[in-house]
């Protein structure tokens, strides 16, 4: 069975013009190439108007909620700690010695010693700055991660949008083409018909159904996605436009601004400071150690007892740190600037695509007038100005182009977001 009317969504309608009405009664009469050409400067970019429900609501939802991040939180508050620890004084040292003699006039001896082993000063000025470095660079790491997860959300987002737009135009189209299909099985039970019509308009509802139940099976995997990221909290998410962003054409003035908000950059030049740090650490533990203390020695009558005091001189035991640690920071330098000529050259190309996918859309919306076609198709299909197939194929031909100027605005979208993922 047919049914009367497919669940009908918002659609914008935009009145015709009565040249463009008596164009569409001269389709039967032209030649199919001609009409082809027509369509495409019929065509809509901007076919649906739904409210806005900004995205930036949904990312700070699912940074509130997101169970990966809630742990990395967490993570990050162990590492601040571990971080924290082994920078101070080593633990002091209390020894007890009894110790029995071979004959009875010497006694028993009896020592008590307590002592404390010393770095040089420097090495726990030094202890400190590396730990509080490593703790700035835990900071870094989170917020690394926290823009990964948000990026993906994003990135769910653009496509849902896309895929919102896309399920309205094909509710619209799969309600047409049922009513065509109800009206020809109508037709052909009164013998207005012939079998040729009716099967090609059931085919055609079938061909639109099976797009919709694809379009669908995205939107709503999509939507699990989006529900998976926020926590397992579904988000309501039926926005089907994309939002304006204006990006600034000159590109050597708009990465100025953000080469200070990449926090890869930040996060290795930082690691280069830490390297340098470290360094400094390194050559304080090479500088000789101290001990000091107190001893007591009891013998029979004899009680001695004083300060003790001790040095450690550093030979063997921190050969090549030094050298292991300057090295350590030349690679981290080497490493920086290849990031940094890499995220150059990537924002470069990104922006180079963004203004030009920008122009392309830009040229659409001044070369095309925006019309309900397949409305206007159908209207000719009713009163014989075109035949079923010319209806099929123009309908298609009109759906698949709307297809493709949406797909543009969503790679649009989604390399504006590659561009800007250091601003969430």
């Amino acid at each position: 069975m047919i049914p009367n009317r497919a669940t009908s969504h918002s659609f914008r309608n935009v009145s015709l013009g009565r040249n463009a009405i008596s164009g569409i009664h001269k389709i039967k009469n032209k030649k199919m190439k001609k009409i082809n050409k027509n369509i495409l400067l019929l065509l809509s970019m901007f076919l649906f108007s739904v409210p806005e429900l900004g995205s930036r609501t949904i990312l700070e939802q699912i940074e509130q909620n997101n169970t990966v991040l809630s742990a990395l939180r967490r993570q990050a508050d162990v590492d601040k700690i571990g971080n924290k620890t082994g920078i101070y004084f080593e633990n002091p040292m209390i020894e007890y010695h009894y110790l029995w003699g071979n004959r009875s006039e010497t006694g028993n001896r009896t020592d008590f010693a307590v002592g404390q082993n010393f770095d040089f000063p420097a090495a726990y000025y030094y202890r400190k700055r590396v730990s509080n470095a490593q703790n700035r660079q835990v900071d870094l790491k989170y917020r690394i991660e926290r823009k990964n997860i948000l990026l993906e959300a994003r990135r769910l987002c653009i496509e849902l949008t896309y895929q919102n737009a896309l399920y309205q135009a094909l509710t619209e189209k799969m309600r047409l083409a049922g009513q065509i299909a109800k009206a020809y099985e109508e037709k052909l039970n009164m013998g207005e018909t012939n079998r040729l019509d009716y099967n090609r308009a059931m085919l055609n509802f079938s061909s639109v159904q099976k797009e919709f139940n694809s379009c669908k099976t995205n939107r709503e995997y999509l939507s699990d996605e989006l529900t998976r990221l926020n926590g397992g909290i579904a988000i309501p998410y039926d926005v089907s436009s994309f939002e304006p962003v204006i990006i600034n054409p000159d590109f050597d003035a708009f990465y100025s601004e953000l080469k200070d908000k990449n926090l890869s950059l930040v996060y290795l030049q930082q690691e280069i400071s830490l390297s340098i740090e470290n360094e400094k650490l390194r050559r304080s533990l090479n500088l000789p150690k101290f001990s000091a203390g107190y001893m007591s020695e009891k013998v029979l009558t004899e009680h001695f007892q004083g300060i003790t005091v001790g040095i450690s001189v550093p030979l063997w035991e921190n050969k090549n740190v030094i050298k292991q640690a300057k090295a350590q920071t030349q690679a981290n330098r080497m490493l920086a600037e290849d990031t940094r000529l890499r995220d150059y050259n990537e924002a470069a190309a990104l922006h180079k695509k963004t203004m030009n996918l920008s122009q392309i859309i830009e040229n659409y919306r001044k070369n095309v007038l925006p019309m309900d076609y397949i409305e206007l198709l159908k209207k000719a299909l009713d009163v014989g100005e075109i035949s079923i197939i010319d209806y099929i194929l123009e309908a298609d031909l009109y759906l698949d182009t709307a297809k493709d100027m949406l797909e543009t605005e969503r790679e649009l979208n989604l390399t504006i977001a590659e561009l800007m993922q250091w601003e969430l």
